[in-house]
């Protein structure tokens, strides 16, 4: 009989073993559970009950501040949301005056009820008084009216206070009472739970012990695969059902699991190899993107810069062609110098100093130049090379030849955590369609007009700073059209280094 029963329990799908063991527990614990979800839903409905009037008489007082405060918004400001915010809160205010008493009743409580419902619709007549008196533009009236409402205001204010301690001191009695029956409940609550929680784990666990020795078998037997121990196995086991499939499958995958595990390993190693070479590629590629970015500067510029310093020297005293070198060996210096490496706010702006002191040697003066420098900013880092190349563009392509003064101003400082950076000219502008064209690289070169220059152009310029920083919509371009001029903005990343600024001033 006994071997018949062993039979039919090992031949008995888990999950229906498991449901067999689970719906005896679950018949007891849901019927122990409705019963006591009953007696404490009971208890805190009435524990709720207890304040909701200290709960309602505080959102009145929110509401009744609401009204006082839009109306003195709409008495300051008189604008169409604040009289809109107004009629709102009024209208939620008349609505919570409808749970309180009206009728005359010997009662302190409900007295005071009554008084502050009579105070609120006469504070409410006065505020619309204001209100309307305000829109009117009645001053003397609306100012009056606004004195008495708040003085309803605060004296119903104080009436609420007074009628929530009243109410909070006559709740609290009843909730200490309904607090001791509930604490009583779940002193029984409790004890009963426990008493059913022993009973059916122990039945569980007479019920279970079938079916948790064999995964508790199977687990400690994985648990010595995962250190590397692949030659234990499961013992044969004669259940049918899905821990016996189990078994036997689990012994199957142990068999090939070695050579799997290896096979694994060296897929990873490859894959780790493979990645690394493609980000040591990708690295590669972008130092000489930056390489070839920063190395175009046209030796045009430099040979004329030149014969125009010799020029300088012949008909000028040497002084003066003395500075003039200076200023050309500064810059070149610079461009040499930096290279690849960083360079500071200040520094860029000194290189830009430097150029635009050539260029008024070479031609007499004509460009005139502006700095607007938050000093805050010198020592803020940024690619080198960036601003020189926007100047020369505003100089070459905008404010040359024209018939007018030709200005450029350059204005430099923080909008919010960015650094903004404007290049701006009263020359010949731009259509919209030549600013498209710029900023989707569309533009045509003028080479007779490259001879002349560094040969580094705005496409240069933004291709470094989205490499340098690593994203995009740094550069824009603003014109209002034909001989209106154009601006170019730059908003990059604020990145600092400790220094002194105090010798950093805009001109």
């Amino acid at each position: 009989m006994k071997q018949r029963k062993n039979n039919f329990w090992n031949r008995l799908p888990l999950g229906q073993k498991i449901f067999f063991e689970v719906t005896m527990m679950a018949l007891v614990l849901i019927a122990s559970n409705i019963f006591i979800y009953w007696q404490v839903n009971r208890a805190v409905s009435r524990m709720d009950s207890v304040y909701a009037s200290n709960v309602n008489l505080s959102e009145l007082s929110e509401t009744l501040g609401e009204v006082q405060q839009n109306m003195y918004n709409y008495v300051s400001v008189q604008s169409s949301d604040a009289l809109e915010n107004y009629y709102r809160s009024q209208q939620n205010y008349t609505s919570l005056l409808e749970g309180l008493n009206q009728e005359l009743i010997e009662n302190p409580v409900k007295l005071l009820e009554r008084n502050i419902r009579n105070m609120s619709e006469t504070y409410l007549e006065i505020t619309a008084e204001t209100v309307q008196a305000k829109r009117g533009r009645n001053v003397e009236k609306y100012k009056a009216s606004y004195e008495e409402a708040l003085r309803h205001y605060q004296y119903i204010n104080d009436n609420i206070s007074k009628l929530n301690n009243l109410q909070f001191k006559n709740n609290t009695a009843r909730y200490q009472t309904l607090q001791e029956a509930l604490s009583y409940m779940e002193l029984i609550s409790s004890v009963s739970l426990i008493c059913i929680m022993v009973v059916g784990i122990t039945i569980l666990m007479v019920m279970t012990r079938d079916i948790v020795n064999p995964l508790t078998k199977l687990a400690n037997t994985a648990h010595l695969v995962g250190q590397g121990y692949f030659n234990v196995k499961m013992p044969d086991t004669a259940s049918e059902d899905e821990i016996g499939i189990l078994t036997k499958t689990f012994n199957k995958m142990i068999d090939s699991l070695e050579d799997y595990v290896k096979r694994i390993k060296e897929s990873a190693e490859k894959e780790q190899k493979l990645l690394e070479r493609e980000l040591l590629m990708e690295t590669h590629l972008k130092e000489a993107q930056l390489k070839y970015l920063q190395s175009q500067i046209n030796p045009h510029f430099l040979f004329n810069s030149l014969n125009a310093g010799a020029q300088l020297a012949v008909m000028e005293d040497a002084e003066k062609t003395c500075v003039f070198l200076e200023k050309m060996a500064d810059f070149f210096r610079y461009n040499v110098k930096k290279g690849l490496e960083d360079s500071t706010v200040k520094e860029e702006v000194e290189s830009v100093e430097n150029y635009i002191y050539i260029l008024n040697v070479r031609f007499d003066g004509d460009i005139h130049y502006q700095t607007n420098i938050d000093p805050l900013t010198a020592d803020c880092r940024m690619p080198s090379m960036i601003l020189q190349p926007i100047v020369e563009n505003a100089v070459t392509h905008g404010i040359r030849n024209i018939e007018w003064e030709g200005k450029i101003q350059l204005q430099i400082g923080y909008d919010e955590d960015l650094i903004k950076i404007s290049i701006k000219d009263n020359g010949k502008g731009m259509s919209q369609e030549a600013i498209r064209q710029v900023m989707n690289r569309e533009t045509v070169h003028h080479k007779e007009e490259e001879k002349n220059s560094t040969g580094i152009g705005l496409d240069n310029v933004r291709n470094r700073l989205e490499l340098y920083y690593n994203c995009g919509g740094i550069m824009s371009i603003h014109s209002q059209g034909e001989n209106k001029g154009t601006e170019v903005v730059l908003m990059i990343p604020a990145r600092e280094e400790k220094s002194d600024v105090s010798d950093f001033t805009g001109r």
